[in-house]
């Protein structure tokens, strides 16, 4: 006996992860259609795809509206937006099959303090760190931290849309971050609490490990690592990420059940506990210490553009799995699928994906300008995931946010896969293109500084993270 697959599927989104996500499930037997909300041009190109472009994503009237004109039987979220916005309450409300969390578990991602509470609650190692809500006495926490010199990290408590997070090598430096966040939160108008995270600077490589959880139970997907800086080296500014792979090496895959066991299982059953279950995909940003892995973050979702290289290497239907989630199934559904472990079983080799970025990235991304490439790097057998592109009027693509396109190679091991995204990736161009050409070559992997847009003083050495 098999598990159920979902005949039609609600995306919400419409970024690179979710088109991955889109590529992935309509490409599986019984899926008859994928519509995306409000998704993209290149999204609704994929076969057996469709696009509801009209659809606000925050909004859940408008959602559940959506899903109910599909007559959707699973609704997948993709970004974190949505679910914060409750956007997930609001379809179970109206009876709909959700892989996310509902707005009060997704606050393991869009709350730092909560993250920080929660794990302490479930036994789970994090950095040092306190919470504050005062600006005088988050600048004390900050000296104490400094005095240590290895420097520490400031965090806004709340989503930040990727500039909420300082890396500092001194207390000069996070006492500016410390007050320029207050100043946010004064501007925004927001209610008096918690404003500012500050842990200590931990430093090793980083490991993304996402869970799909049903509330209770939980099977992984493989690991990858993305790259945050814009340049090759690890130099530059931070970004939403330039790139990623899979597998890691100092992360193997056989290890994924203990790292299940250690981050995702606790604080799974911590949030069941308190009445606020975790139903989608639970990420945990790890960093691979001298002493061990520690938590460094959760995401509610899965990450981009991590999606965008470990959806190609599933060897799985995923919609049952997707589904089976969303109906608090799990363990019994991929029992029925025949998988044996907790871990979705995977092609062989490699896969690296390589992110092309506006002009201007990631400061003030230029829109408007013409892509070619993208048909040819198609047609050499490449995987092209659209983030932030429009069409012409003459059928073509134009740039049309910061992280343009992600070119995902496949290799048997991580060295052909490397070479392959950074060939493929040669072929699109548009003027002022940014890329690495490092994705996946042994730089930039012990270093990424997660979500950290500013530094207090110069970059981490190379093989550093914090």
């Amino acid at each position: 006996m098999t598990a159920i697959m979902p005949t039609r599927v609600l995306i919400l989104g419409g970024g690179g992860r979710e088109h991955a996500l889109a590529w992935k499930l309509a490409s599986e037997p019984g899926i008859n259609e994928v519509a995306v909300a409000p998704g993209s041009v290149a999204i609704g190109t994929e076969p057996r795809v469709r696009v509801m472009a009209g659809v606000a994503p925050l909004d859940g009237n408008a959602v559940v509206a959506a899903a109910r004109h599909v007559a959707a039987e699973l609704v997948v979220i993709g970004p974190e937006a949505p679910l914060e916005a409750g956007v997930g309450d609001a379809l179970r409300a109206a009876g709909f099959a959700v892989f996310g969390p509902n707005r009060a578990a997704a606050r393991i991602e869009t709350s730092k303090s909560f993250c920080h509470e929660i794990a302490e609650a479930a036994g789970v190692r994090m950095p040092r760190s306190a919470a504050f809500a005062d600006l005088d006495e988050a600048i004390d926490f900050a000296g104490v931290l400094a005095a240590g010199g290895d420097g520490l990290v400031v965090k806004a408590d709340g989503l930040a849309a990727g500039k909420g997070v300082s890396v500092c090598d001194d207390l000069e430096g996070a006492v500016a971050a410390i007050r320029a966040l207050a100043r946010d939160t004064a501007g925004r108008g927001a209610a008096a609490g918690v404003f500012v995270v500050i842990e200590e600077r931990l430093r090793g490589p980083e490991a993304s490990v996402i869970g799909l959880a049903d509330g209770r139970d939980v099977v992984g997907l493989p690991v990858a690592r993305d790259h945050k800086r814009l340049l090759d080296h690890d130099e530059g500014p931070n970004t939403g990420g330039m790139g990623a792979y899979s597998p890691v090496a100092d992360v193997p895959e056989t290890g994924i059940a203990g790292l299940l066991d250690q981050f995702h299982r606790p604080i799974i059953a911590e949030l069941r506990r308190r009445g606020t279950p975790f139903i989608g995909a639970l990420y945990a940003g790890l960093i691979l210490t001298a002493d061990g892995p520690v938590l460094l973050e959760c995401n509610a979702r899965f990450g981009d553009p991590e999606a965008q290289v470990l959806l190609p290497r599933i060897a799985t239907p995923l919609g049952p799995v997707l589904l089976a989630a969303a109906r608090g199934t799990l363990a019994d559904s991929v029992a029925r699928m025949g998988i044996q472990g907790p871990v979705l079983p995977t092609f062989p080799g490699a896969t690296v994906g390589v992110v092309i970025a506006a002009a201007g990235y990631p400061d003030a991304p230029r829109h408007g300008d013409a892509i070619s490439g993208l048909d040819e790097t198609i047609a050499a057998g490449h995987l092209v995931f659209h983030a932030g592109t429009a069409s012409d009027d003459d059928g073509g693509y134009v740039t049309n946010g910061g992280r343009i396109v992600t070119v995902v190679a496949r290799g048997r091991d991580l060295e052909e896969a490397a070479e392959r995204a950074d060939a493929a990736a040669s072929l699109v161009r548009f003027h002022g293109s940014q890329r690495r050409r490092d994705v996946g070559r042994g730089t930039g992997v012990l270093q990424s500084d997660r979500d950290a847009t500013d530094r207090a003083t110069a970059p981490t050495p190379a093989g550093a993270r914090r």
